[in-house]
């Protein structure tokens, strides 16, 4: 008699994972400077998930108890046919919620089909409002372009949408205040990532560039009074959010470096190689692809795999250098 699997994902800290950031393709048509080098090579096409295989991955998670996954890249809506997974996904009858993380290029066209399939909270990356800092930040992108994606969105008419700004001294510090602006006149969020150390550079200095988060809070708090809301909670995500006094919109912190969150972490990561990534900021892995083009392939080996997982997810990462980093992986690879 086969062997019941657990509902619940459980790691030997007591953390449920409940929560999955399933990347659909390493590609990007920005080239971030703390995201990507210029130059850089992606994984061809054979080893890279096949759309079913992200159903399969997505499916399995969320028997598992994963309530919330989260679409991330490279750029998933630049990957072909990503509607025909997203609609599929949306019909999850386990999710409680599907999400999105972008960089904005192609929400004017899409935001409506994301909508009605399902998907209700996007994360959209703006990290200048000025056209020249934009270019030099992103390498390729267009700023009107992402911004006429933005209120696409808002008009579609999500449950949530949240701004995702990476703010590094000397480049784009002096717009933070202008940037809280945009989404309390939007009334969304807006949450200020200090710069993860992930991947070699060269554009520029990490050490020198990090802004961390009590810099950022005080900097805002001297314009715009905030309101503290707790500690990240649920299926929300590792920002600390706090309410800009007198509007809708939340202010947010992701803080890798100055005030580490491992103790409430509840995700883990699929890169689209298939690689089950347990800590954004370590090696602990295992091969779901391996598992998934097995000649005699069944959904429960898949299920089993994630489950035994588990037992590698580690405590906590430890991003204590941030010039030498001790991930080689860029962003782009790992998964938003």
């Amino acid at each position: 008699m086969p062997i019941a699997l657990p509902n619940t994902l459980v790691d030997r800290f007591g953390r449920t994972v409940d929560y999955v950031r399933l990347s659909v393709t390493d590609r990007c048509d920005f080239r971030c400077v703390y995201c990507m080098a210029e130059d850089m090579t992606f994984a061809p096409k054979s080893e890279i998930l096949s759309l079913e295989e992200l159903f399969q991955v997505a499916s399995g998670m969320s028997q598992l108890g994963v309530r919330k996954i989260r679409l991330t890249g490279g750029e998933p809506l630049i990957r072909p046919n990503i509607m025909s997974l997203i609609e599929r996904l949306g019909d999850l009858e386990q999710l409680d919620e599907l999400a999105l993380t972008t960089n904005g290029s192609q929400l004017q066209r899409l935001a409506p089909a994301l909508r009605d399939a399902g998907v209700s909270r996007i994360n959209i990356s703006l990290d200048s409002l000025s056209p020249r800092k934009f270019r030099h930040l992103t390498r390729h992108g267009n700023l009107d372009q992402v911004i006429a994606g933005i209120d696409a969105a808002i008009a579609a008419g999500f449950e949530g949408i949240k701004i995702n700004a990476v703010i590094l001294k000397g480049r784009n510090e002096d717009e933070v205040h202008d940037l809280v602006q945009f989404a309390r006149e939007r009334e969304i969020d807006i949450a200020f990532i200090e710069e993860m150390p992930l991947g070699r550079i060269v554009e520029h200095d990490r050490e020198l560039t990090l802004c961390n988060s009590d810099e950022l809070r005080q900097r805002i708090a001297s314009e715009h009074p905030l309101t503290a809301l707790g500690e990240p909670s649920g299926t929300a995500g590792p920002a600390r959010y706090f309410q800009l006094d007198g509007y809708q919109s939340r202010v947010g912190f992701i803080s890798p470096h100055s005030n580490n969150f491992c103790h409430l972490c509840n995700r883990v990561r699929v890169t689209v190689e298939g690689r089950l990534l347990l800590c954004l900021g370590n090696e602990h892995s295992v091969d779901l692809r391996d598992v998934l083009r097995r000649e005699h392939y069944h959904p429960d080996l898949l299920k089993r795999a994630i489950i035994d997982a588990m037992e590698l997810k580690p405590e906590r990462h430890h991003f204590d250098n941030a010039a030498e980093p001790q991930i080689l992986r860029f962003m782009n690879a790992t998964g938003g």
